[in-house]
């Protein structure tokens, strides 16, 4: 009998392995479920916070960028254009007699035959407030 009840109490490792292996496995999938998900949200959370940032500074941009054009068109200003080049450069409006108008029409064929010989002299051409010499 001895030789039976040491069977009976004798455990091997093996066999205490065997019975534990399927709930260390599901412990190790648990944990590798929740590292993983864990994991995921942090990364979630971390790019609402870039996408905030870079909302954020979308928003800021657009305002420099507006502030910009407001800025451009103030200075592009006609009013303040001649007042700079009064004050600042100094310039003045032309006498009646320096201002050149010219006519927007083309000469005709047979005008433009009897002008040819003026095509080689200089074109003076002097710029009036309305911008028609551009």
């Amino acid at each position: 009998m001895s030789k039976a009840s040491s069977q009976r109490g004798s455990v091997s490792v093996t066999g205490v392995l065997l019975h534990l292996l399927p709930a260390v496995l599901l412990f190790t999938l648990f944990a590798a479920v929740g590292i993983l998900h864990v994991t995921s949200r942090v990364m979630v959370v971390d790019m609402g916070y870039r996408l905030s940032r870079e909302e954020a500074e979308s928003r800021s941009l657009t305002r420099e960028n507006d502030r910009l054009k407001l800025e451009l068109a103030t200075l592009k200003a006609p009013g303040r254009l001649e007042r700079v080049a009064r004050e600042q450069l100094g310039m003045s409006m032309p006498a009646g007699s320096a201002v050149v108008s010219l006519s927007a029409e083309k000469p005709s064929r047979a005008s433009a035959s009897a002008q040819a010989p003026q095509e080689n002299k200089p074109a003076v051409r002097v710029a009036g407030r309305g911008g028609a010499g551009r």
